[in-house]
């Protein structure tokens, strides 16, 4: 758990006090720095002049490392790095913003525990509700307008049992944070969300500044992960989305708010065309197969045709089962030596196949009416050539 001082007043980011335990992993009588815990990273900043590289919890102690040594009896001054300690307080009251978002957007909402870093903070939902797209956008509308509505948040301890009588506390059940103690640390944000929390916050939401939420994502385990930026991460990207935007939009020759119903014209626009592509390669390959059955020759005592199409596997093997009056053994093979064969009564296409495979290679197979092949070492004109001059 993270020790009171840091929690209770994180805006003390210099302090003095006495060196308990020397060496290169100190602990002070008393300290300001936040250990890493329930997701939020440890503060930097330096001890005694040294470099603080890392703060860890490890029982009730509070432990320093140190890019040095200090000696036990020492006094010290610790300095905390305010920016990434101001970084930490908004990410981390934003979280809890995010989280009263998700109570109003979600059904039996569960809070599956968070996680900063200096590019983006993540808060993981339980929810059976789908965060798609539109959610995502409400959701980030929600928690900048509690931004803008300049909530109070403050934090007190509880006793342990009038906590979990409160129906509007959030706990993460996974790490049992806050649950530990017979008090339970609350921060609460006025009218909008209370949380079992151990971390750093700001005093009022308007501290937060712009939330931009970057995505979505499942991390498993039944959760939905949602992450966001705040600070220049989240200005950034905002300022880059809104270039894009109107980029898109100058380029469609329409507004951004008006870019949904332009991109909806032209993707019907470009269902029309597909269509009408599709529908032309359907005649061009009909009056390819027409022409091929044009050039019938005997084989076997049969009626053949054999040509050269430019199709795709499933087309080729329609074409063969629908083969033209009057052709037994039909023979169709794409410019790169794939194959589909379609017989009529008293021959079989799968031996057609396996004669052709035995010849040129490659595998393949099927029915007696229909057989198909592919990575024969010839391209289709060889196979063609080789059935009309054998």
């Amino acid at each position: 758990m993270a020790p009171v001082t840091a929690a209770e007043d994180p805006e003390t980011l210099a302090f003095e006090t006495t060196v308990r335990d020397g060496g290169n992993e100190v602990v002070l009588e008393e300290t300001y720095f936040y250990p890493e815990g329930g997701g939020q990273p440890a503060d930097r900043g330096t001890l005694g002049g040294l470099t603080v590289l890392d703060v860890q919890q490890r029982g009730d102690d509070v432990v320093h490392v140190v890019d040095g040594t200090l000696e036990a009896g020492e006094t010290v001054h610790g300095a905390i790095d305010p920016d990434f300690r101001r970084y930490c307080m908004r990410a981390h009251t934003a979280s809890h913003v995010l989280y009263g978002a998700g109570r109003r957007l979600f059904d039996e909402l569960g809070y599956g525990g968070f996680g900063i870093t200096p590019e983006k903070v993540r808060v993981d939902f339980s929810t059976p509700t789908d965060i798609d797209d539109e959610t995502l956008v409400e959701l980030e509308r929600l928690v900048n307008r509690c931004v803008w509505d300049s909530r109070d948040v403050t934090w007190s301890r509880q006793p342990q049992a009038e906590a979990l009588d409160r129906d509007d506390v959030a706990f993460n059940t996974k790490t049992e944070e806050g649950l530990t103690d017979e008090t339970v640390r609350i921060v609460e944000i006025d009218g909008w969300d209370a949380a079992a929390c151990g971390g750093t916050h700001v005093s009022n939401t308007q501290e937060i500044g712009p939330v931009t939420v970057l995505g979505r994502s499942n991390p498993g385990e039944g959760l939905t992960r949602v992450e966001f930026a705040v600070g220049p991460e989240g200005i950034d990207r905002r300022a880059a989305e809104k270039a894009a935007a109107l980029d898109a939009a100058e380029t469609l020759g329409t507004a951004p708010t008006d870019l949904p119903e332009a991109v909806g014209r032209l993707r019907e626009e470009r269902e029309a065309v597909a269509a009408e592509r599709d529908a032309l390669r359907e005649r061009i390959l009909d009056a390819s197969v027409a022409d091929i059955a044009a050039e019938r020759f005997e084989r076997d005592g049969r009626t053949w045709a054999a040509g050269v199409v430019d199709a795709d596997a499933n087309a080729l093997a329609e074409r063969v089962r629908d083969r033209p009056e009057g052709i037994e053994v039909l023979v169709l093979a794409t410019p790169s030596g794939q194959l589909a064969v379609g017989t009529g009564e008293g021959c079989d296409a799968g031996d057609v196949v396996a004669t052709l495979t035995d010849r040129f290679g490659g595998g393949g197979g099927g029915s007696s009416e229909v057989a198909q092949a592919g990575g024969l070492d010839a391209d289709g004109s060889t196979v063609v050539d080789s059935l009309r001059d054998d």
